[in-house]
């Protein structure tokens, strides 16, 4: 993006200044993200970024919830694509897929929201947990549609366990007992996929693992086939309840 010119400076300098912060913590990592270096490159003074985000941690605060927006967005679109009834496999598919898509297309803004801390930095989870909560949406909705068909094998399955405090009780201590199996599920769904992306990204998939794609792929098929019932069976024509006459 380039340098903003000043009849157009004041509607697009929020947006200036955190494209100049993703080109920093790119070069340098997220720990070197200064605001006055931010100010420097853009040509401005240090003030007039503090108009739009008072210190860095609140530049960081709309870093991480652009990030997570996107992220999110990715995975909501793919799913979308296969919306006809009969394709939910498809659509959890997808969904995984445009998850490790979306980290390798954005590997400093994954790493941003999932690995590397910023120094000091204190995130506001009362800020951060609506979006970080959506950008599981797509894999949570796709659960909830095939437990609602039931596909979902609960077999083992731990539920839930929440202690007062945790800041996700808000969101789910109006939940019933469906809905906690299905957030138990997209919890172990996610944490596979996570740990294998995040493996990638960090170039810490060992030699033996081979192509990340094809692993990844594997991985989504296991998943499938653990916690994923083929579809019910439809009864043959001249059966009543679904015994032969």
């Amino acid at each position: 993006m380039a340098r903003p010119t000043k009849n157009r400076q004041l509607a697009n300098l929020p947006e200036f200044i955190k494209e100049a912060a993703w080109r920093q913590i790119t070069e340098s990592g997220a720990s070197s993200l200064s605001l006055r270096g931010i100010a420097r490159e853009l040509g401005i003074t240090a003030p007039a970024i503090y108009n739009y985000f008072p210190d860095r941690d609140a530049l960081v605060t709309a870093l991480i919830i652009d990030a997570f927006s996107s992220f999110g967005d990715r995975q909501l679109a793919a799913r979308d694509a296969f919306a006809e009834p009969g394709r939910e496999l498809e659509r959890l598919r997808a969904t995984g897929l445009a998850y490790r898509a979306w980290a390798l297309d954005h590997p400093h803004r994954y790493l941003l929201i999932f690995g590397n801390p910023v120094p000091g930095y204190q995130p506001p989870m009362q800020e951060l947990t609506p979006v970080m909560m959506r950008s599981l949406s797509g894999l949570t909705s796709c659960i909830a549609e095939l437990h609602t068909l039931g596909r979902i094998d609960l077999t083992g399955i731990p539920r839930p366990q929440l202690a007062p405090g945790d800041r996700f009780c808000g969101l789910l201590e109006t939940a019933d007992g469906d809905m906690l199996n299905v957030y138990a599920v997209a919890v172990l769904i996610w944490s596979r996929v996570h740990g294998l992306v995040s493996l990638e990204i960090s170039g810490k998939l060992p030699p033996f693992a081979g192509d990340g794609a094809a692993l990844f792929e594997f991985e989504l098929d296991s998943i499938a086939r653990q916690f994923v019932r083929p579809p019910k069976e439809l009864p043959s024509p001249g059966s009543k309840n679904g015994e032969n006459l």
